[in-house]
């Protein structure tokens, strides 16, 4: 099959389904090996930077999805309704960076390190598909894990969990120095 009409296949699946495709499936569709399928990908994702298209193709783990660039997303508002845009604040990013680094993690964990329940924020980020379950701790209560979603992914512009930036000590220590500083304040007042 030649790489023209291998393109236009991966592409036409792309823009139909809308979501992500695993890259496994499209070598299995294409009967090629799923390095053929990076190497086309590659191609396809350099050829719709450098054409100012107005879409692009993302790679998220070791699948792809055919996305509206960023850039678009002003014009996209002037013409969809109501887009969905969730406003994140300081409480769901929190709650959310612990799920982040920490998933599979249970509600509870997460208010132990929290301090303050999360229940809210939590049901908040399943519901903006950023975090979803992803099973039962095998423990009394068989509490529910959570952890993040594709969704995440693609609003981080990260392909894997792996990519999240890293903390060094300094900036460790630097943190846990203000936040004592704010327990001393509150107990304070």
């Amino acid at each position: 099959m030649k790489l023209d009409k291998q393109e236009a296949i991966i592409e036409g699946i792309l823009f139909a389904l809308g979501e992500s495709v695993e890259i496994s499936k499209l070598a299995e569709v294409l009967e090629v090996s799923q390095e053929e399928v990076r190497g086309i990908l590659q191609k396809m994702m350099k050829r719709y930077r450098g054409e100012n298209r107005g879409i692009e193709i993302m790679e998220i783990e070791d699948a792809v999805q055919m996305c509206t660039k960023k850039e678009i997303y002003e014009y996209l508002i002037k013409i969809a309704k109501q887009p969905k845009r969730h406003v994140l604040t300081d409480v769901l990013l929190e709650t959310l960076s612990i799920i982040a680094y920490k998933q599979p993690i249970t509600k509870l964990e997460i208010e132990k390190i929290r301090g303050v329940s999360c229940a809210h924020a939590v049901n908040k980020l399943v519901e903006y598909n950023l975090v979803c379950e992803l099973g039962r701790l095998d423990a009394p209560g068989r509490p529910l894990l959570f952890g993040t979603t594709e969704e995440f992914l693609r609003s981080f512009g990260v392909q894997s969990i792996e990519e999240l930036p890293v903390l060094n000590q300094d900036q460790l220590e630097e943190f846990k120095q203000q936040a004592e500083e704010e327990m001393n304040l509150k107990l304070d007042v």
